[in-house]
């Protein structure tokens, strides 16, 4: 199952040349380290992520994130499990409560390597790192019932497209959203 996301990834189109380089890097890493799927590595580990809009694409779904006290895309960990896509399902169902959102793509939507800071977590400390993301594109309905999940978020709400900026305090996350947001609107879905 490890080559079919290889595979998956080495099949993704790049939007921009910060997709490209992080696609060959994360590549690479794969090639070279196989335990990339477990938190267990240290240095990096692939996570998923989604970004869900409503179906006029003028709104986002975010999550307030405990740990960085910063509104913020769903996703999780792979955890030593392959299929992205349906560790990304999970995540969504656990971190929002919304349930069986619309995937706008039957494929991978972006990709980043994205540094998280050190920090600590139950208690204990997480060194610093990279997470290898992979990023799905999903559509929802504003309407469906939102919960949040207390022991990792404190908030889950449709945020503007327009406000996200002002709303997102994880300067490292900023232009990520703002890569994401303009594939969505450049491309129909």
């Amino acid at each position: 199952m490890f080559d079919d996301l290889y595979q998956q990834i080495s099949a993704f189109k790049p939007f921009d040349d910060r997709e490209r380089a992080d696609k060959d890097a994360i590549l690479d890493f794969m090639s070279n380290d196989k335990d990339c799927l477990s938190r267990n590595n240290k240095i990096a580990h692939f996570s998923t992520s989604a970004w869900i809009t409503n179906p006029e694409r003028t709104k986002v779904l975010m999550i307030y994130h405990n740990i960085y006290n910063s509104w913020a895309w769903i996703g999780g960990h792979a955890d030593d499990e392959p299929n992205l896509f349906q560790v990304i399902k999970r995540e969504i169902a656990e971190e929002t409560g919304l349930k069986n959102p619309e995937p706008l793509l039957n494929e991978i939507y972006g990709l980043g390597i994205v540094l998280v800071n050190n920090h600590i977590k139950r208690g204990k400390i997480v060194n610093s790192h990279l997470h290898l993301d992979v990023e799905y594109l999903f559509e929802a309905d504003e309407s469906c019932a939102l919960r949040s999940k207390p022991d990792e978020n404190s908030g889950v709400k449709w945020i503007d497209i327009k406000e996200i900026d002002d709303v997102v305090t994880d300067e490292i996350t900023k232009p990520i959203y703002a890569r994401l947001t303009k594939k969505m609107l450049q491309y129909k879905y």
